[in-house]
């Protein structure tokens, strides 16, 4: 049987300083209660990553390595995003633990199944994903787009679990594996099925956030779901080249149409079928446009090669 293993639970803090005292006695007593039974190593521990808050939130985390025995921390720089800075914590952590979960810090997923977790890693899953039972919590436009995206995904040929965030915990090994991809426009839920390894699942129940203001309003969730469909499928770009072939079809038999009604003379002045035609395939080519310039502007991205995050400081035991 496994030892005991170092656990290391990684939070990713953006202006969070109105649930962080909350957070981190419920995250301490839960590493209290699993050190105690032995199903983790003493050495367990905190890291919180602050994404260039700019309320208290760091100094909370500098607070509570000072004061209490879990608690480690790690500042970047700037803000660089929830994925950024998750995998800034995951990068700090891989080599020292056996075991890391990553948990936001609003206290909306269940820690209460970290147990669980740490149960199917000793199995010797090397990832496991926490899963949403339902979401009830949920409003009818953000429940129908969520399904809506997991079901585009799922089209578009990316592997994802559905109702899956970034609640999960994963091996040391997993992460190492996870680190070597270079991307810069991370979708870490799509990236970490690609590591291939034994997977399991644990369901819960999702919670209303306990205070503070969510950090992903609908502007974010559109482009975090751009982000995931064109970093991982090119079926998009197959999609308008179908439609381009569509098109020259249509434009071939309305060619053929034409002639026969130029030669009948049986022309009648067209306005209204040209202008219909102009704005939907100028539309068509916009939106082509579009969807090209967004895999364009990755590759832009993507070549430059700029670090991910900046470390500032580094607070470990």
């Amino acid at each position: 049987m496994k030892e005991a293993p170092v656990l290391a639970i990684v939070v990713p803090c953006y202006k969070e300083e109105a649930v962080l005292h909350e957070t981190h006695k419920r995250l301490s007593q839960l590493l209290d209660r699993l050190a105690t039974k032995e199903r983790i190593s003493p050495k367990s521990y905190i890291l919180y990553v602050n994404d260039g808050s700019t309320d208290r939130t760091w100094e909370i985390i500098k607070e509570f390595y000072k004061n209490t025995s879990y608690a480690c921390g790690l500042n970047l720089a700037g803000n660089v995003g929830h994925q950024n800075a998750l995998m800034a914590g995951l990068n700090a952590v891989k080599e020292r633990c056996d075991a890391a979960i990553s948990i936001d810090a609003d206290l909306q997923d269940d820690v209460n199944v970290i147990p669980e977790m740490v149960e199917r890693y000793m199995e010797g899953n090397d990832i496991v994903y926490g899963v949403r039972r339902e979401r009830k919590t949920d409003t009818f436009f953000k429940r129908t787009t969520a399904l809506a995206f997991y079901r585009l995904m799922k089209t578009m040929g990316a592997k994802s679990v559905y109702n899956h965030a970034d609640y999960r915990l994963m091996s040391s090994r997993a992460i190492q594996q996870l680190c070597r991809f270079r991307e810069r426009n991370l979708y870490l839920r799509g990236l970490v099925p690609l590591i291939g390894y034994q997977t399991a699942c644990v369901y819960y129940n999702r919670d209303k956030r306990f205070a503070g203001e969510s950090k992903y309003p609908f502007k974010k969730m559109l482009n975090f779901a751009i982000d995931g469909i064109t970093s991982f499928s090119v079926k998009p770009v197959r999609m308008i080249f179908w439609l381009g072939c569509i098109f020259l079809l249509i434009a071939l038999c309305v060619t053929i149409w034409t002639l026969r009604a130029y030669f009948l003379h049986d022309t009648v002045p067209g306005w209204s079928s040209l202008m219909i035609s102009l704005w939907l395939v100028g539309g068509t080519i916009l939106v082509s446009l579009g969807i090209v310039g967004e895999y364009i502007g990755k590759i832009y991205i993507e070549v430059k090669d700029r670090p991910r995050y900046n470390e500032e400081e580094l607070l470990l035991r």
